[in-house]
């Protein structure tokens, strides 16, 4: 009975995984599609920031504040980063860098966040469920020894109660896999675009901070 428990308990709590994970991941893409859409049309750093502040589920958005944010600390303020008036050196891109990577960084952890869980149910799930069966079955075997028959009424019983312990395993370990495997690409492609807009962030800072 145990062993049911904590395959119930593990279903459930991957199913909610699978259904929180599928919602912010969605969101986090659709939010981040706005972003670079909004980005690219705009010719305003500010403006972008202010964009920017209204997608807190986008992360490349959340990458692009903390680019944004450490350049005006650079440039002592809003306006001279919104215009571009005054130059940087190498320094100040470097330390630009560094709050673009450790921003991916922390949107990367937020984005794997309860991800590993349904790995682990993936994996442990099936075992569980056959230590559950190896110990039905042994249950079953002492009764037909106190009982002294082996007929059908005597075992079948237990052994349907053990190998449900294996189906219940199956049942929690598949979906936490797929919904696994699914997530760690949804994850990478996000991955991918906060990558190619820090590429892309540094580049316009390289062309209108470096006189």
């Amino acid at each position: 009975m145990g062993v049911l428990v904590l395959l119930i308990g593990l279903s459930i709590i991957s199913w909610y995984i699978i259904g929180f994970k599928a919602l912010y991941l969605a969101r986090a893409q659709a939010e981040s599609a706005r972003f670079l859409e909004a980005f690219w049309q705009s010719k305003r750093m500010d403006a972008i920031y202010k964009t920017s502040e209204a997608l807190r589920r986008s992360p490349v958005a959340q990458v692009f504040r903390a680019g944004y944010i450490e350049l005006t600390k650079l440039k002592g303020g809003s306006s001279a980063a919104a215009a571009g008036a005054e130059d940087v050196n190498l320094g100040d891109l470097e330390n630009i860098e560094r709050a673009l990577r450790r921003a991916q960084t922390s949107e990367t952890t937020v984005l794997e966040s309860k991800v590993p869980f349904l790995a682990t149910t993936g994996s442990a799930a099936p075992f569980i469920g056959l230590f559950g069966t190896v110990w039905g079955i042994m249950n079953s075997f002492r009764n037909i020894g106190a009982k002294g028959a082996a007929n059908l009424t005597t075992v079948a019983p237990g052994i349907a109660e053990a190998l449900i312990a294996t189906a219940i395993g199956l049942v929690a370990a598949i979906p936490a896999v797929m919904a696994y495997n699914y997530f760690v690409r949804r994850i990478r492609v996000l991955s991918a675009e906060m990558d190619g807009f820090q590429n892309d962030f540094l580049n316009i800072v390289k062309r209108h901070f470096f006189k």
